[in-house]
């Protein structure tokens, strides 16, 4: 990124930013991306806010900048596109942070998809439509950026997130307009600028562990004693669970409470004394507690025998061969074309096909173009 390298700023002060926000707006688009602190700290924070705009990056520093409400002002102007790659992560803790919204988003790697590229990664996006290679070691993409000074090749990784995003999404939008497919694009960024953050259920998290459903009463009551231990030992030593303790170590003490609980891998250092004796007292708060029964999932296919599952079953198939067909036709992933849950409630139920066209998972542009074919591939199944 030699072409830019005397383009970063970093900012760190309120006022500054307010500068960097009314340029902004004086000039977009704006490519953004963000920086967190989730392999290396608990809770994740947002460390790190890049935006391009003309050629400048400017990397806000959110740790240093003591008021952050000049970029929600930007990031929710209407007027301003916003460009991003894989923005959903993006979109999720920015509502986190600061509860700020993102509107007029343009998502590369949605508009990449649209296209036909097979892979989506922005190394790999930025190289086939720029010719231009870009640093993603996974040193840099797992670094610690609540840690300052940021290093230069830290700085330099993340510049060029947003550097080429401007020229990249040119490029995509002459595609996107050659192949009609410029609509479906935008209303696929539409509905993701409605993705808000939503904290996991500590009540019940300890359930979608792998291997939990395998516990019985006992060795669940056991389980989310240690998902809870395990949750404010993190937030007490600032470290994400999974380097707290492992999720198979947890399941392998609920499924058998009364082992030697020191021979257990990846405990770390609750192995050991005097985080030994911590553990062993979240484990004896499960055995004495009540038992545990997990909320019972409904069955898919409710009330149907065997035969009716079956039949079910090989009209999903033939819905997905119809998916498939329309993916190839169109030099795109069958999965972009019809919502998967759609299918199979159509698969159940070919009369419904009316509801399904109102779905809030099926597309205003989904209808448009498959609508036709897929209600009369129905009709034929009858």
């Amino acid at each position: 990124m030699n072409e830019s390298s005397d383009n970063i700023e970093m900012v760190a002060t309120t006022p500054r930013l307010e500068e960097v926000v009314e340029k902004a707006l004086e000039s977009p688009p704006v490519a953004l991306d963000i920086e967190g602190n989730g392999f290396h700290r608990y809770p994740e924070r947002v460390c790190l806010v890049q935006l391009a705009v003309h050629g400048s990056v400017f990397l806000i520093d959110p740790l240093a900048v003591p008021d952050t409400g000049p970029l929600g002002k930007l990031l929710a102007d209407p007027s301003v596109e916003k460009i991003v790659h894989s923005a959903d992560y993006d979109v999720r803790s920015l509502d986190r942070e600061w509860g700020f919204r993102v509107r007029n988003l343009f998502d590369t790697s949605i508009a990449a998809a649209f296209v036909g590229s097979p892979r989506l990664g922005l190394g790999t996006v930025l190289r086939d439509y720029l010719g231009v290679e870009v640093t993603k070691t996974k040193k840099l993409q797992r670094a610690d950026w609540t840690i300052r000074p940021l290093s230069s090749q830290a700085l330099h990784y993340a510049a060029e997130d947003v550097f080429y995003l401007e020229r990249t999404r040119n490029l995509l939008v002459e595609r996107l307009e050659e192949l009609h497919r410029l609509e479906w694009v935008r209303e696929e960024c539409e509905r993701l600028t409605k993705v808000r953050y939503h904290p996991r259920d500590l009540e019940w998290a300890f359930a979608a562990i792998k291997g939990s459903r395998t516990l019985d009463g006992r060795g669940l009551a056991v389980l989310r004693s240690l998902h809870r231990f395990r949750e404010e030992e993190a937030i007490r030593s600032d470290h994400p669970p999974f380097k707290v303790i492992a999720d198979p170590a947890l399941v392998q003490i609920a499924s058998n409470p009364y082992s030697d609980i020191a021979s257990v891998k990846g405990l770390g250092r609750f192995g050991r004394q005097p985080g030994l004796s911590r553990l062993s007292a979240a484990i004896r708060e499960g055995l004495e507690g009540p038992t545990v029964r997990l909320p019972r999932q409904p069955a898919r296919n409710g009330q149907r025998d065997a035969a009716q599952r079956a039949k079910i079953g090989d009209r999903l198939h033939i819905l997905k061969g119809w998916r498939t067909s329309q993916g190839q036709r169109r030099q795109l992933d069958p999965a972009l074309l019809w919502p998967s849950a759609s299918l199979e409630r159509l698969a159940a139920a070919t009369d419904t096909v009316d509801a399904e066209f109102i779905s809030p998972e099926v597309r205003a542009w989904q209808r448009r173009e498959l609508g036709e074919s897929l209600r009369g591939f129905l009709a034929a199944l009858e």
